[in-house]
């Protein structure tokens, strides 16, 4: 039985209502032994009033607030710094998770002994209407080098594999794509066929 804690680390810029969506993906798990870090990186009032009801359930939820906008990826990083589970979990906050996400997720990991995985996941619009798939398989990185085709929001890592990084890079975008090359240089990251994942498909704005 798996028993690890899991860090669900989720920045934050704008739109509460797609945010909503992601954390009730979240609250749906069937894994249940997890924390929940929002990096706020918009310091609007509406943002921080929002925030300050979710921070009731302070047994979940942890709050972090940026003085000034960081972006993603140093946003991502400070909630790594703040994690306390052994493994870490990335959610974009339009996204969402299937309610067996982590436990299959995590199941896997531990029977095939990765430290870094990532799952398939749908492309769905502002509706929630699938409008193409992306499937996962096992990568390596000479595979990443020619094109990256995780979903940053379907990664687990053990937390074990990021003590030799400096995180994401300071980059406005493909931060991800450049943590996921350096970490992959020693160590495979495991593909999961299984659709665990709606990665939403819209304007940029949505969220930085």
């Amino acid at each position: 039985m798996i028993k690890n804690k899991v860090s669900i680390i989720i920045p934050f810029y704008k739109n509460i209502t797609l945010l909503k969506k992601t954390l009730s993906s979240v609250f749906k798990q069937d894994y249940t032994n997890y924390e929940i870090i929002i990096i706020n990186d918009n310091n609007t009032q509406e943002n921080k009033s929002f925030l300050k009801k979710l921070n009731k359930n302070k047994n979940k939820i942890k709050i972090i607030y940026n003085k000034k906008n960081l972006g993603a990826g140093f946003s991502r990083n400070k909630g790594i710094k703040a994690a306390l589970g052994q493994y870490i979990a990335f959610l974009d906050s339009d996204d969402t998770w299937k309610k067996n996400k982590l436990s299959y997720q995590l199941r896997f990991m531990k029977r095939k002994g990765y430290l870094a995985s990532h799952t398939s996941y749908n492309l769905v619009n502002l509706s929630g209407e699938i409008i193409s798939k992306r499937k996962a398989i096992d990568l390596n990185y000479r595979e990443l080098l020619n094109s990256c085709n995780i979903g940053l929001s379907t990664v687990i890592l053990n937390k074990d594999i990021l003590k030799f990084t400096n995180n994401f890079p300071k980059l406005k975008t493909k931060e991800d794509y450049v943590l996921w090359l350096k970490l992959s240089r020693n160590y495979n990251f495991l593909g999961i066929q299984k659709y665990l994942v709606s990665w939403r498909q819209g304007t940029p704005s949505l969220r930085y």
